[in-house]
């Protein structure tokens, strides 16, 4: 009871779930109902102040703001886990081989995710969209390459910690396979700090992912994606700012949860006083 108290009782937890909560409510509502169409058109009314047909206003070609930013959740969202994911999976095996592998192969291994690492996130990610190709699925495996060297690194240093540890010892001496001691022994002392990697890597993953649509190499129209929204008005700013206010305000509020959770899971599951 005292440690559902104090978690309720952190206000960094509690501010991150009711954001990540109603950004996954406005995601989960426009799969079933939008106010309009966030592709149709409507030349007639381009550049329209907020008012009660059009919460948000419409942008240069009277596409609905509001619709076009709750369908460009979903892609968000969608583009974090994924990425998140796959980079955790690849990264967590990469890490637990090298640190269960001989001196030789962990050098190797560990030089190459330094290789990576020397790459700023962004930039990697467009050298791979430019191979791969551009699209949702694309960007999210671009993203899932460059989140694969944090864990890997994390979980090459917990390993080479945690194999020390006398019960690993035992459980050698008893005949157990690496592959049983990371994934029995090890990963569960390894997941409160794989949690918070995650949580908090799902922020930087959207931010990736909307950089990229703004510079034309993420999501493609007519699927509507934040980071294309304010590329597609950064020119009409100065006289029409809401258009670009309100995407921009929603990818920062996003982001800023997921910061927020991991931080407060980070204090809350690892004790960072």
């Amino acid at each position: 009871m005292k440690t559902k108290q104090k978690w309720f009782q952190n206000p960094t937890l509690v501010i991150a779930i009711v954001i990540i909560a109603l950004i996954v409510l406005m995601a989960a509502v426009a799969f079933l109902w939008t106010p309009m169409d966030p592709e149709r058109m409507d030349t007639a009314h381009r550049f329209a102040l907020p008012s009660a047909q059009h919460l948000l206003g419409t942008d240069q070609f009277g596409r609905d703001v509001l619709s076009r930013i709750m369908v460009g959740s979903q892609n968000a969202l969608l583009v974090g886990l994924i990425s998140v994911s796959l980079g955790s999976i690849v990264g967590i095996f990469i890490g637990a081989v090298a640190g269960m592998a001989n001196s030789k192969i962990s050098t190797v291994i560990m030089r190459f995710i330094d290789g990576l690492m020397a790459f700023p996130g962004i930039l990697l990610a467009m050298m791979l969209v430019a191979i791969i190709g551009k699209g949702l699925i694309n960007a999210a495996i671009a993203i899932a390459v460059f989140m694969v060297p944090s864990f890997a690194r994390v979980v090459y240093t917990m390993v080479l910690d945690i194999k020390s540890r006398l019960y690993i010892k035992a459980c050698r001496s008893y005949g157990c396979t690496p592959i049983r001691l990371v994934v029995v022994h090890m990963i569960p002392d390894m997941l409160p700090r794989l949690i918070t990697q995650f949580t908090a890597s799902i922020g930087g993953a959207i931010l990736t992912e909307s950089s990229l649509s703004f510079l034309g190499l993420g999501i493609q129209p007519p699927s509507p994606s934040w980071g294309m929204m304010l590329s597609e008005t950064r020119q009409f700013i100065l006289s029409y700012p809401y258009v670009a206010i309100a995407p921009g305000v929603v990818l920062l509020i996003t982001v800023l949860g997921f910061n927020l959770l991991g931080d407060a899971l980070n204090d809350m599951l690892i004790g960072r006083d």
